[in-house]
C-alpha cells in the first residue's frame, strides 16, 4: 500500500506491516515518518534495532545475514536499511525483495531513500514493498502551502501565530523546514505567552531561507514577481552558477509554451509543479513569447561574454516578464 504523512500515524497505530519504505529529500519529514515506524516497533515488541548504511552492490551479504539471525535473547528486530543513492544493484534489490516477500514475524524492515525517480519506483522491490508493506513517499512542502504546514506545526506547539508573523515566518525559513522547526521551537522558548505578532518573528527568526533552481522555476509560473526575484536573489547569494538559474526561467518557459492549449490532463510535468503551470497557462495569453525568448537569449549571451552586462539583472527582469509584470519594455534587437 501507499501512505501519506497525515495517514501514516493512524496506520501504524492499529497495525504495523513487515516493511516499510520512505522516500524523499526533505530531511526533517523524512526523518520525522523513520521515527514514526521506529516508535510503531517499538511499542509492538520489536525492542532491537539494528542500522545498515549501503551503497549500491556492498554489504548487502550483512543485511541478508542479520535478517536470519535472531538475538540470543530472541528479541524481535528493526532492520534499518538506509540507501542513500536510492539504487540497491541487482543483488540488493533480489536480497530486498526476498526479505519482503519472506514476511518474517520478527523483523520489520525499514527502508529509507532520497527521492525516487519514475525508474526506481517501477523497480521489482518498490513493487513488493507496496504489496506487502507501506510506501510513504515524501515530497517537499509547497510554498502555497508553507503557510498552512507552520500553522499546524505552531499549534502542535502551543503557539498562536498572526498571519502576518506568519508570512514572514515562511518567508525567512522557505526552503528549509530543518530551520522551519528550530525556528518554532525557538519561539516557544523566547516569545510570550499569547498570539505572536510580525515584530516578536522579526525579533527571534533569522532569515534563513534557502532555494533551489526547480523553486525559481515554480515560482516563475506561480506569477508571483516578488517571490521569483526573492528567490533568484537567494540563488545569487548562494554562489548558484547563473547559467543552473538561467536554466530554471527557461524551462519554465519551454513548460509554459508547450503546455498553452492542451488538456490539464495530458500535460507531463513535475507533480509540484503542476499548479503552477496552470496559473501560468490562464496568463499566457498576455506574454510576449517572442519577447521572453530575446531576453533568455541576452542572459545567455552575458553569461558567455559575448554581451555587456549583469546576467542576473537580465534574469530578473525574464523573471518579472514571466510574471506578466514587466520591469522595463524588451528591447527590439540583440546588442552585438
Amino acid at each position: 500500500m501507499k501512505l501519506t504523512l497525515d495517514s501514516l500515524a493512524p496506520h501504524l497505530g492499529k497495525k504495523l506491516l513487515p516493511a516499510y519504505l520512505i522516500s524523499g529529500d526533505e530531511p526533517l519529514l523524512t526523518g520525522e515518518a523513520a521515527d514514526a515506524v521506529r516508535a510503531g516497533a517499538r511499542a509492538a515488541g520489536f525492542t532491537e534495532r539494528e542500522v545498515h548504511f549501503l551503497e549500491r552492490g556492498a554489504g548487502w551479504d550483512d543485511v541478508r545475514a542479520s535478517a536470519a539471525n535472531l538475538s540470543l535473547f530472541g528479541s524481535r528486530k528493526l532492520l534499518e536499511v538506509r540507501l542513500p543513492s536510492g539504487r540497491p544493484g541487482a543483488a540488493g534489490a533480489a536480497i530486498l525483495v526476498s526479505l519482503i516477500e519472506r514476511g518474517d514475524p520478527d523483523t520489520v524492515l525499514l527502508i529509507l531513500t532520497p527521492r525516487l525517480d519514475r525508474e526506481m519506483q517501477a523497480a521489482k522491490w518498490v513493487k513488493a514493498v507496496e504489496a506487502h508493506g507501506a510506501w510513504v513517499p515524501v515530497w517537499p512542502v509547497e510554498a502555497g502551502r508553507l503557510v498552512a504546514w507552520l500553522r499546524e506545526r505552531c499549534r502542535r506547539a502551543g503557539l498562536e501565530l498572526t498571519g502576518e508573523a506568519l508570512a514572514l515566518l515562511a518567508e525567512r525559513t522557505e526552503g528549509n523546514l530543518l530551520a522551519a522547526h528550530q525556528e518554532i521551537e525557538k519561539l516557544r522558548l523566547l516569545a510570550p505567552a499569547g498570539r505572536i505578532g510580525a515584530d516578536a518573528v522579526l525579533a527571534a527568526v533569522a532569515d534563513s531561507a534557502r532555494f533551489d533552481v526547480f523553486r525559481l522555476l515554480e515560482a516563475a509560473l506561480e506569477g508571483e514577481p516578488e517571490r521569483v526575484l526573492r528567490v533568484l536573489s537567494g540563488l545569487r547569494a548562494e554562489g548558484i552558477e547563473p547559467t543552473l538559474a538561467l536554466w530554471g526561467l527557461n524551462k519554465a518557459l519551454r513548460d509554459l509554451w508547450g503546455a498553452r492549449g492542451q488538456p490539464a490532463g495530458q500535460i507531463r510535468v513535475w507533480q509540484r509543479q503542476s499548479a503552477a503551470l496552470e496559473k501560468a497557462v490562464r496568463r499566457a495569453p498576455r506574454l510576449s513569447f517572442s519577447a521572453l525568448s530575446l531576453r533568455a537569449a541576452r542572459a545567455d549571451r552575458m553569461i558567455k561574454g559575448r554581451l555587456r552586462g549583469d546576467p542576473w539583472d537580465e534574469m530578473a527582469l525574464l523573471a518579472a516578464d514571466l510574471c506578466a509584470r514587466p520591469a522595463v519594455p524588451a528591447p527590439r534587437s540583440m546588442i552585438k
